[in-house]
């Protein structure tokens, strides 16, 4: 199969779909690697490296498009990129199409077969690649919200750790899964008090057992939420619905009832956002201000840490790509359900039931969409 990878173009976008050593191993499978120029710079990774490891090095993406039969990505295909898509082709990258009917329309229209990395599942009922992701912007989430609290950044110029005599930061965080549970151990490790808010009695069992002297649990009522967010001097939104739309859980009204300079990190917005105020912001101008209330919402936090992030994710991401690589997407779905489960458009149709339900589209099953 001919592998291509081209350099991501969405603003500050700086992971590649393809690490070298993915590329290498495609090749000792017998397949052919095509990586578009300067791909890699932003993760640390020069054209060098990836001709070392037996890919091509090609000028420009519409080359790549052109030539390849599956185009490995990072971040889901931007308006030029999807007209360059045709019938037949394997896309396999992030999509989150529950909040983007436009991205929707343009890839059933290409005719193309696509994978999303965020709805693939494992055995445990996890997202192995997610996952990766999740753990970093996870991480980040402090980080960037401490930033924002900063007075010169409109935040209250509160410190996380306190200093003696003086409290620290309250952090909440809500959800309980890989995001929020990397970020209250961050935010707790900052000096932070932390509460995790959750529905899942099970998981804040778990997260109570091990994290106990790190952070609090609390049940995910509205009125606890509601009463947690009033206090919060940072709130973090982890929720997830796997391919869903991310439901709002705190309303535009109820910003009037936490304190001035408060933060609002909200990691959920690749899928539309846990907030009513939630706008995808860029590296570039991440920040911005409602009703006093300072709103950090970057759509590809990991980003901002291109090469963890770009390593991280191809640990994950090439087991499925030499599956599919190997074997054709549909005897590779045929083999793991869990990678089927990945499938969200083929042949015109969507074929993911939660993006279905979001934009009002009618889904053909992914077993169906196998003899299609």
């Amino acid at each position: 199969m001919h592998i291509g990878c081209p350099k991501e173009i969405k603003p500050q976008e700086f992971r590649v779909g393809l690490t070298p050593n993915a590329a290498r191993e495609a090749v000792v499978h017998g397949h052919t690697v095509s990586i578009e120029t300067q791909a890699g710079i932003g993760a640390g990774f020069t054209d060098e490296d990836y001709v070392d490891a037996g890919a091509a090095i090609i000028a420009t993406a519409v080359e790549i498009f052109a030539a390849a039969d599956m185009i490995v990505k990072v971040k889901e295909p931007q308006p030029v990129e999807r007209k360059m898509l045709r019938e037949g082709q394997l896309l396999f990258t992030y999509l989150h199409l529950a909040p983007d009917p436009e991205q929707t329309k343009d890839l059933m229209a290409s005719g193309c077969t696509a994978i999303a990395y965020e709805t693939v599942t494992d055995a445990n009922g996890g997202l192995p690649l997610l996952a990766p992701m999740s753990e970093v912007a996870g991480r980040l989430a402090p980080q960037v919200g401490s930033w924002t609290l900063q007075k010169a950044n409109g935040g209250r110029g509160v410190l996380m750790g306190g200093v003696p005599g003086v409290g620290p930061a309250r952090v909440v965080v809500i959800g309980g899964g890989v995001v929020g549970t990397h970020a209250a151990r961050v935010a707790a490790g900052m000096g932070a008090d932390v509460t995790v808010l959750d529905r899942s009695l099970p998981r804040m069992r778990y997260l109570d057992d091990v994290f106990a002297r790190d952070f609090k649990t609390m049940y995910a009522s509205a009125g606890n939420t509601i009463e947690m967010v009033r206090e919060a001097d940072m709130v973090i939104g982890a929720v997830l619905i796997p391919g869903a739309a991310a439901p709002k859980l705190i309303s535009r009204a109820q910003l009037s009832e936490m304190k001035q300079g408060a933060v609002i990190v909200d990691v959920a917005i690749d899928q539309g956002g846990c907030f009513e105020t939630s706008k995808a912001t860029t590296h570039q101008d991440p920040i911005y201000d409602v009703d006093g209330i300072m709103h950090y919402c970057v759509a590809n936090m990991p980003g901002a840490v291109a090469r963890t992030s770009t390593i991280a994710l191809g640990n994950a991401t090439m087991p499925f790509m030499l599956a599919l690589a190997n074997k054709g997407w549909r005897q590779a779905c045929e083999d793991d359900a869990h990678l089927l489960n990945g499938l969200n458009v083929h042949a015109g149709q969507l074929t993911y039931y939660a993006v279905g339900k979001a934009l009002g589209i009618d889904v053909l099953s992914p077993q169906l969409a196998l003899k299609v």
